[in-house]
């Protein structure tokens, strides 16, 4: 039985909601007896909003339990019994997301919002306390203007902060029909009355989740900046609408740091690259860098980013893994697959290929586990596994696992 928002040890009365073979999803109904350990949520939306699950957990104990749940993922999935520690890596536990996308109601009055919890319906919200403090600001801002006569086109709004939270570059998703001079109209609007928002993007509609693979989507229009600059503490980054780059403001220098670090040689591919994040820092320490991404829209803003001793490769990873079997083997294979996972083409290949090291980084510790299981019967061994926090309040947890053999 499945209930959202109870910690352990409370007694509750729960609803039965949805039944299936072997489990039932249900909802609480009543708290009869409360953990000491519950705490008030900081948000007003919290369990009505769909986006954050943890509110009610101190942080600390967050952590915890998101700990337990990987090391078991591991036991129950890929049958990995983690010997050693976890290493865990906090975030600061509010306005660390650099990055959201709103839903976006035109009539009967302007609102931004969310879908309401395990549902499509709209959720009109003024805040989002996980989010920048600048995104909430142009939350609140472009409601108390009334959405500036948006166009009713634009269904979603997407948001994306700076590392310094200074300048923001948005797009926006738009149904069929939608009228060019409209969209750059409101545009044009929306930029006067957020100084901050350097550029909107107008994109036909998509539906995904957040952490899917980066799908490339008709552009519509586009007023100001087409992209934004986003600093680590050694490199910068070109980073395009609708490029994927790490949510967590916070936390992506420690996160390049544990994937890239102590690692050089010769050669090194970058799987799954993005925009770049791991091919730079690796730039430093390998002389030979291969980075491997399927989206064009990344693919654009990893070329501009990457020296020239990178070697930008626009095509999907099993393609290239399969053309490049009998190439010189690499001292080190970075990947960061979306939430699907790599899959078994993937595994299968790297194992055939033979790097001395791997660097697995997930955002879903059952496909993490589920990948790793034949790369540990290929012969590779977990030197570290690291648990990086980077989304808060919420059940979604990123790990980085060191393989070598």
């Amino acid at each position: 039985m499945f209930v959202p928002f109870v910690l352990p040890g409370e007694r509750v009365e729960a609803e039965i909601r949805q039944e299936k073979p072997g489990f039932a999803r249900g909802f609480v109904t009543h708290l009869a007896e409360p953990s000491p350990e519950r705490i008030a949520p900081r948000c007003p939306y919290f369990q009505h909003c769909g986006g954050c699950h943890y509110q009610h957990i101190p942080y600390e104990r967050q952590i915890e339990f998101k700990a337990q749940i990987l090391r078991e993922t591991f036991e129950r999935v890929g049958k990995i019994a983690l010997k050693g520690e976890i290493r865990v890596h906090p975030s600061p536990a509010w306005n660390y997301r650099n990055r959201t996308r709103l839903q976006v109601r035109v009539a009967p009055e302007f609102a931004l919002g969310y879908y309401r919890f395990g549902s499509r319906e709209f959720l009109p919200v003024r805040e989002c306390p996980i989010s920048s403090p600048l995104i909430n600001r142009v939350i609140a801002r472009l409601t108390d203007l009334g959405g500036l006569d948006c166009p009713p086109a634009v269904e979603e709004l997407e948001l994306f902060a700076d590392a310094r939270d200074e300048n923001l570059l948005g797009w926006a998703f738009c149904r069929h029909g939608a009228d060019e001079k409209d969209l750059l109209r409101w545009a044009e609007a929306v930029r006067r009355g957020l100084p901050n928002l350097i550029g909107l993007h107008f994109f036909s509609s998509r539906r995904r989740l957040e952490d899917e693979a980066p799908q490339d989507v008709k552009s519509l229009a586009r007023s100001g900046a087409e992209a934004i600059r986003c600093r680590t503490e050694q490199d910068e980054y070109q980073v395009s609408a609708s490029s994927f780059f790490q949510t967590n403001r916070h936390l992506v220098k420690e996160l390049v740091s544990v994937v890239t670090g102590n690692a050089s040689g010769e050669v090194a591919l970058d799987l799954y690259a993005g925009v770049g994040l791991f091919s730079l820092p690796l730039a430093r320490s390998f002389h030979h860098i291969f980075a491997v991404e399927a989206s064009q829209t990344s693919f654009h803003d990893l070329r501009q980013n990457v020296p020239a001793s990178v070697k930008a490769v626009g095509t999907r990873t099993e393609d290239y893994l399969r053309s490049r079997a009998a190439r010189k083997r690499p001292e080190l294979v970075v990947l960061d697959p979306p939430r699907a996972g790599a899959g078994k083409a993937v595994t299968r290949s790297l194992i055939e290929l033979g790097a001395q090291r791997i660097r697995y980084v997930s955002c879903d510790p059952a496909t993490l586990a589920r990948d790793l299981a034949p790369l540990v019967a290929g012969g590779y061994r977990i030197e570290e596994a690291h648990l990086f926090d980077l989304f808060p309040q919420t059940f979604h947890i990123e790990s980085v696992i060191l393989l070598a053999r």
